[in-house]
């Protein structure tokens, strides 16, 4: 890398920390704090009602403030990364990116602590004495043997989780990756022999965790910078390595490798020769973990044994060993359940997950987060990458059931299934609005058919449908194709055998196809040829047409592609009668609560009648949800003051709202913020039969309706559920080219409900 390309990387690192605030952190509040009456809960008077309750039981503490949540980590930046001793200051940011991790993967809050104190006794009391404040502890970058101290003294001490993540991470995680490895090896822990180098606090923990998991302690050959710890020596010794001392007369690494089964090294850069990897067993495990220079290079490594199976500390090769895979799961796990410690159930609960994890298929959202990457378990994926969505729930949980099973939860957990789905609910947006959703479609056993079945992202939405719905996924492509794709991404599904296809290129009902369009369509300029050559080669017709012949029940199209060009076929098959589409409906998902947007595809200045369609359709898919529908029918006039345009439309589609009772409120016409702001309507329009914050936005103009979809998507960090076609009787829907396979499951689960439909 050259000096111009470096000096480029720190600046923008330090760009990163300075702006657009400095630090990576800062503190909001979790209750409104907008007038006196709040002022007066939050402070005083009113909080000395939660402090005397907390006085007369000390558990009530989670329930009336944030301690529940609320981690500290710790450090005296004494061995910092690869910094060495930097003093507490200069660990700030370090332990600062810690907190920001604890907050993105698993939603804890943090206070990083940085203490100017060396003496190990000491720190442990300054930690102790934060008790009161946290929920656990995280101690950080301190350096060995004052870790263990510091450890040993506040676990002692403390009636809180504390964990040295430095040790117990990283350990967890190469036990996680241990695991697997052996298994693709096809060894297991009590035969194989392990020479490890490095003697400080991960190496040991991660020695201490392999005895755990069933390695035995004889067959442990720990190298430092002396050489090898035997029984005797006296120079670079702690009571920590002196546990793993050896009777031999054998000093040095080379001698110690011959015939060792794996290589754990948490030492320095090119410690393991290639000549070393030559005297190991055939398909030898490497774990060469300094940062940012491994031990050893793994194209080093197979040089002289192609099937050793490799693991780094570094993100640029497959297997990195990050305790991001472990810290946050297993704290969430613990303060879930309110646990005393982090006991060895725990930790070895944690890493049965995190391997587990690795042995299934790739979630989609990981899969996008490293676009490219073979994620398929193996010699290369031993463990499931950071930005695996799943981590949460599978460790997390394993985590709370092993602190409840082990007798240090002070919270027991009653429903663990609800647990986990609540989990899930936090890194999945949808998951909560979707739930009735998805318990309607798994009574309903119906046929999707996916226009675009070769896409990745409808294989993996396939292959979740049949995991987690019992619908049936028919998809349009090429078998060949797909399972192809299939084995690329690591995805369990095969066509014909675990969901129906319909090849394009060679199907045995393409004569059925083809003259079903040919009829559909023969008095509008359609002749059979072109019929023929449109069920050769359009799949959202295709899939109408098995719609349209009871073949599938509901066809999901638009993965790549124009709106309405598929408008075109899905409403040539499939409309007439009372089939007509009279709208698109965006389902929002936002920070402050779900809001419904529409017409946002179909038309592009409906009618009145379209718009009380839209209306009627809109309030009925709200409750779908359940969500009781709040409707404002918005316009830039507002309650009648402008005579024409969007305005003159709504009041036109109220009239016909208003010709028949309806069971939902509606409210018209409005501005956006009126519609959104109860108390601003109280005083434009006293009179108002909408008396809360409307949920459900109706526009005049598909202009406006997208627009205001997009805005929400792009700035408010808006996760849209949709759009839904409405007016079709949930026959067909027409999705987004920016949709993930996680929104093709929610518009599988929407298509997979029959549904009462409005023309």
């Amino acid at each position: 890398m050259s000096d111009t390309h470096k000096e480029s990387l720190r600046q923008a690192a330090l760009h990163y920390h300075e702006h657009p605030k400095p630090g990576k952190l800062e503190i909001r509040a979790t209750k409104p704090l907008a007038n006196g009456r709040d002022l007066s809960r939050a402070y005083s008077p009113g909080v000395a009602e939660a402090c005397l309750e907390i006085k007369d039981n000390a558990a009530e503490a989670s329930r009336y403030t944030a301690r529940g949540n609320l981690v500290a980590v710790v450090s005296n930046g004494s061995a910092v990364l690869g910094l060495g001793n930097i003093g507490a200051l200069a660990s700030k940011p370090v332990m600062e990116g810690k907190a920001v991790l604890f907050k993105k993967f698993a939603n804890i809050d943090c206070f990083d602590i940085e203490v100017n104190e060396t003496d190990p006794e000491k720190l442990a009391d300054i930690v102790c004495a934060l008790e009161p404040t946290f929920g656990a502890i995280n101690l950080e970058d301190i350096k060995a043997p004052d870790c263990f101290i510091v450890e040993k003294l506040c676990r002692e001490k403390m009636n809180i989780p504390v964990f040295h993540d430095d040790q117990h991470g990283t350990a967890i995680v190469v036990g996680a990756a241990a695991t697997n490895a052996l298994r693709v090896a096809g060894k297991k822990f009590e035969d194989i022999k392990i020479v490890s180098t490095g003697g400080g606090a991960a190496g040991i923990a991660c020695l201490n965790m392999l005895l755990k998991l069933g390695v035995k302690r004889e067959n442990v050959w720990l190298c430092d910078i002396a050489g090898l710890v035997y029984e005797g020596r006296e120079e670079e010794m702690t009571p920590q390595k002196a546990e793993y001392a050896q009777a031999t007369d054998l000093r040095s690494l080379d001698e110690v490798i011959e015939g060792a089964d794996m290589f754990l090294g948490l030492s320095g850069p090119g410690v393991l020769k290639p000549e070393m990897v030559a005297k190991m067993t055939d398909r030898p495990i490497i774990f060469a973990l300094a940062n940012p220079t491994p031990e050893i290079m793994p194209d080093a490594a197979r040089k002289v044994k192609p099937d050793a199976i490799m693991a780094t500390g570094r993100s640029d090769f497959p297997n990195q060993v990050n305790n991001v895979l472990c810290f946050p799961f297993i704290f969430r796990g613990a303060l879930d359940v309110g646990a005393t410690e982090i006991n060895d159930a725990m930790q070895l609960a944690c890493i049965d997950g995190i391997a587990e994890l690795a042995r299934i298929t790739t979630s989609a959202e990981a899969a996008a987060a490293y676009k490219g990457e073979q994620l398929t378990f193996g010699a290369d994926y031993l463990i499931p990458k950071p930005f695996d969505p799943r981590l949460v729930g599978v460790v997390s949980a394993a985590v709370a059931k092993a602190a409840m099973d082990s007798g240090v939860a002070t919270r027991p957990i009653d429903n663990l299934p609800a647990y986990v789905q609540k989990l899930n609910q936090s890194v999945f947006k949808s998951a909560l609005l979707m739930r009735p959703v998805f318990d309607a479609a798994r009574a309903a056993r119906r046929r999707i058919i996916f226009a675009e079945g070769e896409d990745e992202r409808v294989l993996r939405a396939a292959q979740a449908i049949l995991e987690e719905t019992t619908e049936t996924p028919i998809l349009i492509g090429r078998p060949e194709v797909m399972e192809a794709r299939c084995e690329r991404h690591g995805l369990a599904i095969r066509p014909t055998v675990d969901f129906e296809i319909v090849n394009p290129e060679n199907d045995p009902r393409y004569r059925d196809y083809w003259t079903s369009y040919h009829q559909i369509m023969q008095r509008k300029g359609v002749t059979p040829d072109l019929a023929k050559a449109i069920m050769r080669t359009n799949s959202t017709a295709i899939g109408a047409v098995a719609v349209h012949r009871g073949e599938a029940d509901s066809l999901i199209c638009g993965t790549f592609g124009e709106y309405r060009w598929h408008l075109n076929y899905v409403e040539q098959v499939l409309g007439g009668g009372s089939y007509a589409p009279h709208g698109a409906l965006s389902l929002m998902i936002l920070e402050n609560g779900p809001l419904f947007v529409a017409d946002t595809q179909v038309n592009e200045m409906p009618s009145p009648e379209n718009i009380a369609r839209s209306v009627i359709g809109a309030a009925r898919h709200a409750r779908r949800f359940g969500i009781e529908p709040r409707i404002a029918l918005c316009s830039q006039s507002q309650f009648g003051n402008h005579a024409e345009g969007s305005g003159k439309r709504l009041r036109e589609a109220l009239e016909i709202l208003d010709s028949k009772a309806r069971d939902f409120v509606y409210e018209g016409e409005m501005n956006v913020d009126v519609a959104l702001d109860a108390e601003l309507r109280s005083r434009i329009f006293p009179n108002s039969r909408l008396k809360e914050a409307a949920n459900v936005l109706i526009f005049a103009h598909a202009d406006a309706a997208s627009g205001v979809r997009n805005i929400l998507k792009m700035r408010s960090d808006g996760l849209e559920v949709g759009p839904i076609l409405m007016g079709m009787g949930n026959r067909a829907h027409i999705v987004s080219p920016s949709i993930t396979a996680r929104g093709l499951l929610n518009m599988a689960a929407i298509a997979g409900t029959p549904v009462a439909h409005y023309g």
